[in-house]
């Protein structure tokens, strides 16, 4: 089966690379930052990262401020993710369907306009829980249909042979993002909430400046109808590649069960007796984490072991979640958070490359939906999840509980999916 699937995605490989160059040469990381295309791509993303994250802090802060409700903080992630689970497929179908810039274009104009919304109504002093929710339902469409449009534009702007690195340095700027989003959003809401929310607008609408920028190779565009049978052909590719299936699905059960960042506010305020300013700083510890590994990873990429190499991962970020929940210290939590990042990055750069290079281009809109569909219901239904769980349980045994969960989940999917646990090699 490794061998089989290798085949698979060397074949596909060859479709769309945005740059000549050969396979037997790939790029490397100084190499990818000199080229034009893919770096109006990285800053485009990196923006819009950076207002998702500073909207993560202030959002989440204002809801626990309005309400003291550990249930409405999960009702946060519920509401975000409503949009996604409603229009994925037909997000993913449009990918495939028209311009993929246009689409992430639109989609970064809209979400300035909410961000407008929420900064608006803030400062004037008629923002409540309903308009909050509001907004964020809003943000969760534009959310639906910017990711599988931008997933299935990367490989058509990366060099031939290094979507593995692209992949490794898109996360890496967005950790970048992820690392000073937070923190300036917590000192942006400590000077005045709707400061945070200007910071958003700005940061969309010039990532959408740049995204109209973009020059990428030629989209093998879908011709189909936007009929049932086609709107979910992204669903039937998945399930007939058992490694694609089992990479996806392990990410989605494991951060469903093991995501404590919906738990943040109780830990800053509750547990940890920090501020705004302290929830900044845990919410960019996985980013610093994450960064540092996605800094070895675009140097060195992933040549062997793969898929165990991602099970792994998977463990370490269970067990580094068990940490945090049981820390009482600053420091360890922020240690705990960090590792747990470095271990996601390692299932993100193999689940995109992945899922990329074995994938035809004009399908790759329809499959990154499936695969957005499945990385938001661990998001934003694992924020729920924890919120429930806390409310029930308290903040810290249900943080626990995540964390045991993820490696059983872990070790579980080892045995269920043999093809994924085999897989050698991506690139």
């Amino acid at each position: 089966m490794p061998l089989r699937f290798a085949a698979t995605i060397d074949k596909h490989a060859e479709v769309g690379h945005g740059s000549p160059m050969s396979s037997s040469t790939p790029a490397r990381a100084r190499d990818l930052l000199a080229h034009g295309p893919f770096l109006l791509f990285l800053s485009s993303r990196s923006l819009s990262r950076f207002s998702s994250q500073i909207g993560a802090v202030a959002i989440g802060w204002q809801v626990y401020d309005l309400t003291g409700s550990a249930f409405d903080l999960g009702m946060v992630g519920l509401v975000q993710f409503l949009p996604t689970a409603l229009l994925v497929f037909v997000a993913g179908h449009a990918a495939d369907r028209f311009d993929r810039r246009r689409v992430m274009q639109l989609c970064q104009l809209g979400q300035a306009l909410t961000a407008l919304y929420l900064g608006w109504s803030t400062y004037a002093g008629v923002l409540g829980e309903v308009q909050i929710f509001v907004a964020t339902f809003v943000l969760g469409i534009a959310g639906a249909f910017e990711s599988p449009a931008t997933a299935a534009l990367l490989p058509l702007i990366a060099p031939r042979g290094a979507l593995q690195r692209a992949t490794a340095v898109s996360s890496g700027a967005a950790q970048l993002a992820t690392i000073a989003g937070p923190a300036l959003g917590g000192l942006a809401y400590v000077v005045t909430p709707s400061l945070a929310y200007a910071v958003m607008v700005l940061f969309w609408l010039l990532g959408a400046v740049l995204t109209g920028g973009i020059r990428a190779a030629p989209q093998a565009q879908a011709t189909e109808g936007a009929t049932s049978n086609d709107l979910y052909a992204g669903v039937r590719f998945v399930r007939s590649n058992p490694a694609i299936l089992g990479t996806i699905s392990l990410d989605l059960f494991a951060v469903l069960f093991g995501g404590v960042t919906a738990l943040l506010p109780i830990y800053a305020r509750d547990i940890l007796q920090t501020g705004p300013l302290g929830l900044g700083i845990l919410r960019a510890a996985p980013a610093i984490g994450a960064l540092m590994m996605t800094a070895y990873l675009a140097r060195h990429t992933i040549n062997h072991h793969v898929g165990m190499r991602m099970f792994q991962a998977v463990i370490v970020f269970g067990v580094a979640t068990v940490a945090f929940a049981v820390s009482q210290w600053m420091w360890l939590s922020v240690l705990a958070l960090a590792i747990l990042g470095a271990a996601d990055t390692v299932s993100v750069v193999i689940r995109f490359a992945l899922v990329q290079l074995s994938t035809p281009d004009e399908m790759r809109g329809r499959v990154g939906a499936v695969n957005f569909l499945f990385i938001n219901a661990s998001n934003q239904l694992g924020q729920f999840e924890s919120g429930v769980t806390a409310a029930l349980l308290g903040a810290a045994p249900a943080a626990v509980f995540g964390g045991v969960a993820t490696v059983a989940i872990a070790l579980l999917w080892m045995k269920l999916f043999p093809a994924l646990r085999k897989v050698e090699r991506l690139e």
